[in-house]
């Protein structure tokens, strides 16, 4: 009785062991946007499918799109599997987003050298919000995260404090302050650290049991990360441009087909990206109105005056695309002024050849004659004949030409050229 006791209880413990569910492991940084808000929500439904013992996201963001991270943190709370934010490594920080995001997990940790706060709410959209609008959005905020704050059993004062006064603090101080949980080195630390802990699920309280999990890295695949990329407004306002260009080289050369491609594919790219910004659609206005600008250059003669008002609706257009209070969603001026140099000096020297090209002498045709030099083949007064690149021709000049003397087009009738003695 006692040999069968022991062998199952034997295979009780490797069978838990074998069947023990495995720690997914989400790496983010960057803006809270909507690719970011895919990504973690799918993470988190796939280690629900899997039985996965927790979900770690290891965070660094300096905030981002409300809606975004209201997706998240319901994503959060309404998870059947523990989740861990880990703000980490060291240097990173949870800003604005990133506070409610770090409040609604169920163990919230920090590394060594980061920092949490400022998240106070923001205009979005380039638009002015007058104070009651503010205090409104502030208010509804504060409700929020104080909410998130009362089921996590986390500080609500200084959750209040971060979003009314944008306060920042430090690891140590979010710890001291009952912000975080607890503070961890590295990974293995915080798996180490978390290992029986328990904590609130919907279904009841659960022991989490982390020290010899097996770590599943769960990265961004391609299209998440190339999504991720078009987001940031530098690549964003580059994409434009490309597709301005490509577009204004295949209207004034039908038939090329590449730039019109490529130019489509790039606006596209750049329209997905704008419904995450902050644009201003006077300074959008603004660029269109340069293009339309520099195309009309060509048919126009205002000796260069139109040139002029496109590279000033292009500079002012593009200073003005985006409006944000927050850095990181503005356009930086080390890419705006290179772009619109670049743009200009393309739209410029593409009208050059394209006047050079329609002032050039037809190189075919009879209109291609005129000037052109041959040698007398007889004597020529009211007739004669000439030999001009290769060919025979029917000529009469005003003047007596001697046979083998050098003659130049000067006009074409029919098919009998009028020449001249050089």
């Amino acid at each position: 009785m006692k040999k069968h006791l022991i062998l199952l209880l034997f295979f009780i413990s490797v069978s838990s062991s074998v069947f023990a569910g495995n720690i997914h492991y989400l790496t983010v940084d960057g803006i809270v946007n909507p690719v970011m808000s895919e990504f973690i929500v799918k993470g988190i439904q796939d280690a629900v499918k899997e039985n996965a013992e927790a979900v770690v996201i290891q965070l660094d963001t300096p905030g981002g799109l409300d809606l975004s991270m209201r997706d998240i943190v319901k994503a959060i709370l309404s998870s059947d599997v523990p989740i861990i934010v880990y703000v980490a490594p060291a240097g990173s920080r949870a800003a604005s987003a990133g506070v409610f995001i770090t409040y609604a997990a169920h163990v919230a940790a920090m590394a060594p050298g980061t920092n949490i706060g400022s998240a106070h709410p923001v205009a979005m959209g380039g638009e002015k919000m007058d104070e009651t609008m503010m205090k409104k959005v502030e208010n509804d905020a504060v409700a929020y995260i104080k909410g998130i704050a009362a089921k996590r059993h986390r500080n609500a004062e200084w959750a209040e404090k971060a979003v009314r006064k944008s306060e920042n603090i430090t690891a140590e101080e979010a710890l001291k302050l009952k912000v975080i949980d607890l503070i961890a080195q590295d990974k293995k630390t915080l798996f180490e650290a978390i290992d029986g802990r328990k904590v609130e699920m919907i279904s009841g309280e659960k022991v989490l049991k982390t020290a010899k999990a097996e770590v599943k890295e769960v990265e961004m695949g391609l299209r998440y990360r190339i999504l991720n990329a078009i987001t940031n407004p530098n690549v964003a306002y580059i994409l434009m441009m490309i597709g301005l260009i490509g577009l204004y080289f295949e209207l004034s050369n039908p038939g090329l087909i590449l730039p019109g491609v490529v130019g489509a594919i790039c606006l596209v790219l750049a329209f997905y990206a704008f419904q995450t910004l902050s644009v201003n659609y006077a300074g959008l206005l603004l660029i269109g109105l340069a293009a339309l600008f520099f195309i009309a250059e060509i048919k126009v003669t205002s000796y260069g005056l139109l040139t002029v008002a496109g590279i000033i609706a292009l500079t002012i257009g593009s200073l003005m695309l985006f409006e944000s209070p927050l850095p990181f969603m503005r356009l930086s001026l080390w890419v705006v002024l290179p772009t619109v140099v670049t743009i200009t000096a393309l739209f410029l020297g593409a009208m050059y050849y394209g006047l050079k090209i329609r002032h050039k002498k037809p190189v075919s045709g009879m209109e291609g004659l005129i000037d052109e030099i041959g040698v007398a083949n007889t004597d020529i007064a009211n007739e004669g004949k000439v030999f001009i690149d290769g060919e025979y021709w029917d000529a009469w000049s005003d003047e007596q030409i001697k046979e083998g003397e050098k003659v130049k087009v000067l006009d074409v009738k029919g098919l009998k050229l009028k020449v001249v003695r050089i």
